[in-house]
């Protein structure tokens, strides 16, 4: 779970960005726009069956939802489980707030697939949120919407539509309202699945070996030493260490998960969160990485569990050449384990590591948000 220690370590533009502390933000400038979101939630989801072909059958659904805090409000982890006739819809969106533009990115996952979607990104104005994207359905280019309002302490309305003639007129696909819990726990702001696309999930249980618990080893808090290489693929063999605490959380029972990091040392501050998702249907792991500065997540890697250690394989940007990179997770005992990241030039010929840490357990396994 180290990965979300990645701030600066895996995803080349993280990465590559001088550690430093968090940019001041002032208040107001939208960045607890999701407060009124945050806890429990009774959850009711109607979702328009066929899209954009005339279609007037809708499908009703009744569950629960959970907004979790993350980075004091500038971010946020939203689950959701619901159930109906149509079947079971179970997913999560994590929700990053970006500083300099003032915006929030909407990510959206369903447990059906674990990768994430492209990300809505808007902002509230006068108490209602909107969040716009472009994607294409069935052969159709469309604009997505998604919004909230209906705000208040106690209840809230989110909507999805889509748009076939660039705005003109829009059809609600998604609506979902919130109620809260009364024994409603603290976190973040909740929402629904940022995209149409989001489907019943299928109802056959997994196996109980197919690699969806290859990162219950992770699950806990730990006391993390990191050691960074200057200037990758420059030659250079300066190192920067710091010295922090990585936090990783069960979602969705261990078939995903989500890691805070938080360090410092003589170069600066670093702080990142990295959520993993696990397919079901590849039977892989996908990972990426987030922080503070811009609230937007890097490209995933991909990649699973052989012989005790974790490899995932992905691709970046550096100084605007194309390179491959590479991360292995290594469990060295019950108490200690080890990530180190590699960058590759050469289409995977040579590898130059980059970012080593160590973590050491010092507490239990966080327990999951739901499920």
């Amino acid at each position: 779970m180290v990965g979300a220690v990645v701030l600066s370590l895996i995803t080349t533009r993280v990465m590559l960005s001088q550690p430093s502390d968090p940019p001041s933000v002032s208040s107001g400038d939208g960045q607890h726009d999701f407060d009124f979101n945050l806890g429990t939630w009774k959850t009711h989801v109607s979702r328009l069956q066929h899209p954009l072909t005339g279609s007037a059958d809708w499908v009703e659904y009744d569950g629960n939802s959970v907004v979790s805090k993350i980075w004091a409000g500038r971010a946020n982890l939203f689950e959701l489980e619901v159930d109906g006739a149509a079947g079971h819809i179970e997913g999560a969106g994590l929700r990053l707030y970006n500083p300099q533009s003032h915006q929030w990115s909407l990510n959206w996952v369903s447990i059906v697939d674990g990768q994430l979607q492209p990300p809505m990104i808007g902002q509230f104005a006068n108490g209602r949120g909107e969040f716009v994207d472009h994607e294409v359905i069935n052969g159709k280019s469309v604009l997505t919407r998604n919004t909230f309002s209906e705000i208040s302490a106690n209840f809230a309305r989110f909507e999805q539509a889509l748009s076939a003639d660039g705005g003109k007129s829009w059809e609600a696909t998604w609506v979902m309202t919130f109620s809260r819990a009364a024994d409603a726990a603290t976190g973040s702001p909740a929402g629904p699945p940022s995209k149409a696309s989001a489907s019943p999930t299928p109802g056959a249980a997994l196996p109980e070996h197919d690699g969806q618990h290859d990162f219950d080893f992770a699950f806990g808090t730990w006391k993390t030493h990191i050691k960074r290489l200057k200037g990758p693929l420059t030659g250079s063999t300066s190192w920067v260490e710091y010295d922090g605490t990585h936090t990783i959380r069960k979602v969705w029972g261990g078939r995903a998960n989500l890691g805070e990091l938080e360090a410092d040392g003589p170069e600066g501050h670093i702080e990142a969160l990295s959520p993993r998702f696990f397919s079901p249907l590849e039977k892989l792991w996908r990972v990426c990485y987030g922080n503070p500065r811009d609230g937007s997540l890097s490209r995933p890697l991909a990649g699973q569990f052989k012989n005790g250690r974790g490899e995932f394989y992905g691709q970046d940007t550096l100084r605007g050449k194309t390179i491959l990179v590479r991360e292995f997770y290594t469990p060295i005992d019950a108490k200690t384990r080890k990530l180190e990241v590699a960058f590759s030039a050469d289409g995977g010929a040579n590898w130059e590591t980059n970012w080593i840490m160590t973590d050491t357990l010092v507490g239990a396994a966080v327990p999951g948000t739901t499920n």
